[in-house]
């Protein structure tokens, strides 16, 4: 069984850093691919990045493109989100996800989820 654990969260200025660390267990992680979502409040789940089993690929949504970092390490089976530049729409909970199957970018487990909230 897939276990997702967030940490990394908390209150931070705008303009401020903090960076996300979602440890996973259960399975090979260098093998599937990750991805970071949030919610904020009264809106929907949004995808913010992802990466591919390698590290080489990775993808950004358009909001935190060249602020936001994803980025992970297989030996210690973590996949980690540097936010820079925070923005008071950054705001969110952030939720660590993994692919279902090697190969794809479909997302079947997902962390608890850290709160991130970014004071003007």
């Amino acid at each position: 069984q897939v276990q997702l654990v967030e940490s990394g969260g908390g209150l931070v200025q705008a303009g401020g850093s903090l960076r996300l660390s979602c440890a996973a267990s259960g399975r090979t992680f260098s093998s599937y691919a990750m991805g970071w979502f949030r919610e904020a409040p009264g809106k929907e789940r949004k995808l913010v990045a992802t990466i591919s089993v390698s590290g080489g690929n990775t993808y950004y949504a358009d909001s935190v493109k060249g602020r936001f970092t994803i980025s992970r390490d297989n030996a210690k089976n973590t996949v980690y989100l540097q936010m820079n530049s925070l923005k008071p729409e950054d705001t969110a909970v952030y939720y660590c996800a993994a692919a279902s199957r090697p190969g794809s970018y479909e997302y079947d487990y997902w962390g608890q989820g850290t709160q991130v909230t970014v004071s003007s």
